[in-house]
């Protein structure tokens, strides 16, 4: 009996010791992305560069998922689920619809914003400085060393809210990288004295800005057509 009671223990430790690991990963996501998102703004701003400021918004777009997954990992991590399985489908909804809102405006803003200065606008000029291009790589490492880790404890524990937040940070190493080159154009426009070099920060942004805008459509799609209350894996 003794023996029995001790297994069980271990058992409810090893429950709480996933959980704690799930949690902390989840946490770790949600400080990095807050580190990038506000890093980027402040960056993008202060060099003129619309691609990180489109890269800003992207990593709000993780911010966002990041938290709800921190949520959704805190709230699923008990084990006694099945009175709850339908009061947090609805919450998750509405501050998925909020987010999605918020994320088309200022994707469709950085969209129009990247025409104009693509097509009617002479060259704003983008300070390509040692910050812009730290931002970004940063970025990606930080990008690349989180999604490592959320598949490594997604894997372990098969949990799919950690795995999709893993590939969402990996085709943000992507969108990172466009962004990179449209810095490195815009360097070699100044050093080389080409002038049409000097718009593809411009381009990257477009780029990434629509990435953003499709995948806040899908997510928008996504709270609208699912009925509050049943979880669609």
């Amino acid at each position: 009996m003794h023996g029995h009671h001790h297994h069980l223990h271990e058992g409810v430790r090893g429950l709480a010791a996933a959980d704690g690991e799930k949690r902390l990963v989840a946490l770790y996501s949600v400080l990095a992305a807050l580190l990038l998102t506000g890093g980027k703004i402040t960056v993008g701003l202060w060099t003129g560069s619309l691609g990180i400021v489109a890269e800003a918004l992207h990593s709000g777009l993780d911010l966002a998922a990041a938290v709800v997954t921190l949520w959704a990992v805190r709230v699923s991590g008990r084990p006694a689920d099945a009175e709850h399985a339908y009061g947090h489908g609805k919450i998750e909804n509405l501050s998925a619809l909020f987010e999605t809102v918020l994320l088309l405006g200022t994707g469709v803003w950085i969209i129009r914003e990247a025409v104009e200065r693509l097509f009617f606008r002479a060259a704003i000029h983008v300070d390509a400085n040692l910050w812009a291009f730290l931002v970004v790589i940063l970025s990606i490492i930080i990008d690349y060393s989180r999604s490592r880790a959320l598949l490594r404890v997604a894997k372990k524990y098969d949990s799919q809210a950690l795995e999709a937040d893993a590939l969402h940070f990996s085709t943000d190493i992507w969108s990172s990288l466009v962004v990179l080159l449209g810095l490195l154009g815009v360097l070699a426009a100044h050093e080389l004295g080409i002038a049409w070099l000097a718009k593809t920060d411009a381009v990257a942004a477009l780029g990434v800005a629509v990435v953003v805008v499709w995948v806040s459509l899908q997510l928008g799609r996504k709270a609208v057509c699912r009925p509050a209350g049943f979880r669609v894996p």
